[in-house]
Order: C-alpha cells, then sequence, then structure tokens
C-alpha cells in the first residue's frame, strides 16, 4: 500500500504543470487551467492504493528512466508510487489485436471509479508499450493529455503529428484519437471533463 502523501505529491506537481500550461491562451491552456482549478479541492480519499502488476507496466521502469527535461520533476514524482496507482485495460478484447489489454493500460486517480472518488472530473496516467498501436477511439469526455515520458505519433481529425514529453494535446468530446508508439514505451497524464464522463471509451475502427 501506498503513502497518501506520495499521491498528494504527485497531484501537486500535476497542478502546478496544469497551471503553467493554462498561461497559453488557447484552448488546450483554458482546459489545462480548469483542471488546475479543480485540483485544488480535491475530494475524498474512498479508496486505498494497492500495488498493481497490469502486464503493461513491466514498461514502467523504462518510461521512469528519463533524466532532465520538461518532465523530469513530475516523472521524480511519479516513481515512488507508480505500481501502486490502479492499472487497467477496460476495453473488449478484440479479435485482430489479442494482446492490446497487455500493451495498453491507465490508471485513474481521481474519477467516479478512482481511489479520490468524484462525479466532476478525471485525472489519471495512460501507459503504452513500446511499438504498440492504441487505436481510433472516442469518448464523451473532453481530454488533455499531457506527455510525460515517449514521443509517439498522435493523430487526431486524420492528421498525425509526433509529440515529444513536455507536449499537451486536447481532444475534443467525441472526436476520434489514435496514439502509436514506437521504440520506447509512452506516459502520458490525462484529464476528463464535460457533462458525461461516465460514458467509457470506443474503438471506432
Amino acid at each position: 500500500m501506498t503513502s497518501e502523501a506520495g499521491i498528494l505529491h504527485l497531484l501537486s506537481v500535476l497542478r502546478h504543470n496544469f497551471a503553467q500550461r493554462g498561461l497559453i491562451p488557447d484552448e488546450a491552456g483554458a482546459e489545462a487551467l480548469r483542471i488546475s482549478a479543480l485540483l485544488g479541492e480535491l475530494p475524498p480519499l474512498s479508496d486505498v492504493f494497492i500495488r498493481n502488476d497490469h502486464p503493461a507496466t513491466r514498461h514502467l521502469s523504462n518510461a521512469l528512466a528519463v533524466a532532465g527535461g520538461p518532465t523530469a520533476e513530475l516523472l521524480a514524482a511519479i516513481r515512488p508510487v507508480a505500481h501502486d496507482l490502479p492499472w487497467r485495460y477496460s476495453y473488449e478484447q478484440r479479435d485482430d489485436a489479442p494482446s492490446l489489454g497487455e500493451s495498453i493500460a491507465y490508471a485513474e486517480i481521481i474519477g467516479p471509479l478512482a481511489p479520490y472518488r468524484t462525479t466532476i472530473f478525471c485525472l489519471g496516467l495512460t501507459l503504452i508499450a513500446p511499438a504498440s498501436l492504441y487505436p481510433l477511439h472516442r469518448h464523451p469526455a473532453v481530454e488533455l493529455y499531457y506527455v510525460l515520458s515517449g514521443t509517439a505519433s498522435w493523430r487526431l481529425n486524420n492528421h498525425d503529428r509526433d509529440l515529444p514529453p513536455g507536449e499537451f494535446v486536447l481532444h475534443p468530446s467525441l472526436a476520434a484519437h489514435a496514439m502509436r508508439t514506437r521504440r520506447e514505451p509512452l506516459l502520458a497524464a490525462y484529464t476528463w471533463s464535460g457533462e458525461d464522463i461516465h460514458t467509457p471509451s470506443v474503438y471506432v475502427e
């Protein structure tokens, strides 16, 4: 079982990073600022954090080994608690990619079913193994990603772009998006907000 102090430190560093991104006056900045404000009043802790060995977590050590760079402080805050987060994969199995559930995982820290329980927004981490495709998917929630480790190809509105650590990307409600990793794992913080944060993601291809 992990220390709540470690989780609170991680959330504090995340809040600072979102606040800094909020200084840029664009849609992603506005969403980051909104999330930063929500992180100022955390919901009560409703559950414990227990060590989790989802298959994708075998890539955590490589994802967290990066030294320096724009996300160094945040990666340092994640290391002590990384394996104690509620890593899981919730999509139905795909016949064309039966091992996808071993390559992708997310750990929700704040949300309707998370240890910090709220129906207002979600916040967590996403981990994707090297040489993996997170196929096109969509959801009603507005999603903001913050790339922490690994440069992957991100697809939104049929446009692909490489995003290195330190970049933010906003996915509007119901916008189809995908990520493809290469030789390194991808670790990113994500948030969900909007009128519907309960309906899960669905694959669209």
